[in-house]
């Protein structure tokens, strides 16, 4: 009889924030950058604010509760093969905001240089509106970059439950949400059509070798 496996499956983790407090000082620390430096940056977005990647510093606390959190995601999911008792790596955070309004997207990218990725979503935009229309949403690209070539885009792969198997998947952010993915997985955020604000807040981990005791 023929059995089947599913091999090297992509972790995606998801969590929620649970306090207020710190969405709000949060939301306050970003407000505060994007005055300041109302130019940010651009990299993957399309419209909207990115700021400089030194969340970290200007974030003050609450960035580095919120990095401290992102930590003890990736602890709970890696492991060091030579020492499975006791690492030999932490993690380099690094950290940045996104301020979205209506029009604002991401293209598709990855994050070279790290291990996992992360995005807090501090606002959703969408102000409690449940309608689908109002884009925004995370899309996450299968890896296996033969999958969106197929030659038959009709016929996929069959998963466990009998569903096929899809090459993008979309998740509807919602506020005090943080998610975690390899950095390698590409990913873009839909056009955002909402009324209201997108914050979110960006975290890179790359994994460094602990300094000797």
């Amino acid at each position: 009889m023929a059995t089947t496996r599913h091999l090297f499956s992509t972790p995606f983790v998801a969590d929620m924030l649970q306090s207020a407090e710190g969405l709000s000082l949060l939301r306050e620390a970003i407000e505060t950058e994007k005055a300041r430096d109302a130019a940010g940056v651009d990299i993957s977005n399309i419209g909207g604010w990115h700021s400089n990647t030194q969340m970290l510093e200007w974030g003050g606390e609450p960035a580095r509760a919120l990095a401290h959190k992102a930590m003890t995601l990736a602890d709970e999911q890696t492991i060091d093969n030579k020492s499975p008792q006791d690492s030999r790596f932490t993690w380099h955070p690094e950290m940045w905001a996104n301020v979205s309004g209506k029009g604002a997207a991401n293209q598709y990218h990855f994050h070279p240089g790290s291990f996992w990725s992360a995005v807090a979503y501090i606002d959703d935009g969408y102000e409690g509106d449940t309608d689908p229309d109002l884009g925004g949403e995370l899309q996450l690209q299968d890896p296996r970059m033969p999958m969106i070539r197929m030659g038959a885009p009709d016929l996929r792969l069959k998963l466990p439950d009998g569903q096929p198997m899809h090459s993008e998947v979309s998740l509807r952010p919602k506020t005090g949400m943080i998610v975690m993915f390899p950095s390698w997985l590409q990913h873009a955020v839909r056009p955002f059509k909402g009324e209201g604000t997108r914050i979110s807040i960006a975290i890179n981990l790359v994994a460094v070798l602990k300094s000797p005791a």
